[in-house]
């Protein structure tokens, strides 16, 4: 079914104006049947974060901004789904044209601006859908206005403590004026500090709730050693290594589009974004488990992010070129990894690369 929902709506949604094409895809899957997902391969179970993953893709936050259908994706076989970016209040988001697509470089630029229908409609939606299960993340971000970004983040962590699976807190979007400041030491440590604290005073009543550090891939090696030593000391729960990039590779083909402003994501994004994944993952020494996004197109690309580092991976600007069959596709080729390598899980894999790609030379930009 997919191959054909792929076969017919690939080239239809490419037509389209982009923010059109992904209004459309949302709007189709809310029309899905409600099927039963087809069981996975037990050796494609991740733990992480004290949660149990049926599978290690995830659907990337940006697809699913305002939790509309987590439940959709889960059914085509996505291990778990993060929603967002969610605001505190409602906003609009930057002005249109805000997204483009790199058509021969396979990459995706945006400038969205943390467009969401805020707080309380996205709360009223998973609330509605906890009882369906499912690893179901929430991403949170500040408004763009907002006085004390830091309280954005604890009163959305306050609020959506008992519907999130998780929350990843994004300080890494380009598309925010001063939001990456928050990446800086000081600034990160406090926000941390409240996060954290927010998080075990909702626990009694909410459950744990793991929260994961979004980071950007242009960060410098000392930057990331101040970013993964906070994360470590405030006992966060993992990191997301990477978001979008500023950068524009020289190699870019696309030349006039990659002149838009916003962040770059897609394949000129793969190189970068694992590198990164393997220079968080010595620097973590296994306090915590990483999540690898960024390129990911192939079995091959998901094996490469894992054997730097990553537990678990997400998709999101690679399924507008190769469709959600790419879900199955990977997951076939993990499969058929493991088989052939005879390992009995991932986990054994994990940042079996690490070290070799932190000595190459910095990926070419």
């Amino acid at each position: 079914m997919i191959r054909a929902f792929d076969a017919v709506s690939l080239p239809l949604l490419r037509w389209l104006d982009p923010e059109d094409a992904h209004r459309l895809a949302v709007q189709g899957l809310k029309l899905l049947p409600p099927t039963r997902p087809r069981a996975d391969v037990e050796k494609l179970a991740v733990r992480a974060f004290g949660l149990n993953f049926p599978n290690p893709i995830g659907m990337a936050a940006g697809f699913d901004k305002n939790g509309e259908v987590p439940d959709a994706l889960l059914r085509l076989g996505f291990g778990f789904v993060e929603v967002g970016t969610v605001t505190l209040r409602p906003q609009a988001g930057n002005p249109r044209p805000r997204i483009f697509r790199l058509e021969r470089d396979e990459g995706v630029i945006n400038r969205f601006g943390f467009n969401s229908d805020g707080a309380d409609t996205v709360l009223r939606r998973l609330a509605a859908r906890a009882h369906l299960g499912g690893i179901v993340g929430v991403n949170i971000g500040a408004n763009k206005d907002s006085a004390d970004r830091n309280d954005d983040y604890v009163r959305l962590i306050e609020a959506f403590a008992p519907v999130a699976s998780y929350f990843t807190v994004n300080v890494s979007s380009p598309n925010t004026p001063g939001l990456r400041n928050l990446q800086q030491a000081s600034a990160l440590d406090d926000l941390l500090a409240r996060v954290i604290d927010a998080r075990e005073r909702v626990r009694k009543n909410a459950g744990d709730s793991p929260v994961l550090l979004k980071v950007a891939p242009d960060l410098g090696l000392a930057e990331l050693d101040d970013v993964v030593h906070i994360a470590r000391s405030r006992r966060a729960d993992g990191m997301i290594v990477a978001n979008t990039t500023v950068g524009r590779p020289s190699t870019l083909r696309e030349q006039n589009r990659a002149r838009e402003t916003g962040g770059l994501s897609g394949r000129p994004l793969f190189r970068l974004s694992t590198r990164m994944v393997a220079e968080t993952y010595v620097r973590a020494e296994g306090a915590f488990p990483l999540v690898g996004v960024g390129g990911i197109d192939s079995g091959g690309g998901a094996l490469a992010k894992i054997r730097a580092g990553a537990s678990l991976i997400q998709l999101y600007s690679s399924l507008v070129y190769k469709g959600l069959g790419l879900v199955e596709d990977i997951k076939r080729d993990l499969s058929s990894t493991l088989l052939r390598t005879g390992r009995d899980s991932l986990s054994e894999i994990v940042g079996a690369d690490a070290a070799t790609i932190t000595a190459e030379d910095w990926p070419v930009s």
